[in-house]
């Protein structure tokens, strides 16, 4: 009798466990918002929302709210590539 009850308990363990979402930034925006949400009986959760073109334009969007703004680290920024450096002749 032990044995199915232990099985079952175990079985309910395994569905019941959330799964972790894989955190994703869209590296098409150079800005995230970091949103805080609350949560019940201390389990609160975070998400970003990586949708926004500008630090003003995120911040307008997070004002009031429990959020942040920060750079995408996944963003490619365009910059210049290094300047060439120039070589100088060898006098033998």
């Amino acid at each position: 009798m032990r044995l199915p009850i232990l099985t079952l308990t175990a079985i309910v363990a395994l569905f019941a466990a959330a799964d972790a979402g894989a955190q994703t930034y869209d590296p098409r925006y150079p800005v995230c918002m970091h949103v805080y949400t609350p949560g019940g009986w201390g389990g609160g959760g975070d998400y970003y929302d990586c949708s926004f073109t500008s630090l003003p334009q995120c911040r307008a969007t997070a004002s009031g709210r429990s959020a942040s703004c920060d750079l995408n680290p996944y963003y490619a920024f365009d910059e210049p590539p290094p300047p060439l450096r120039k070589r100088q002749k060898k006098v033998y």
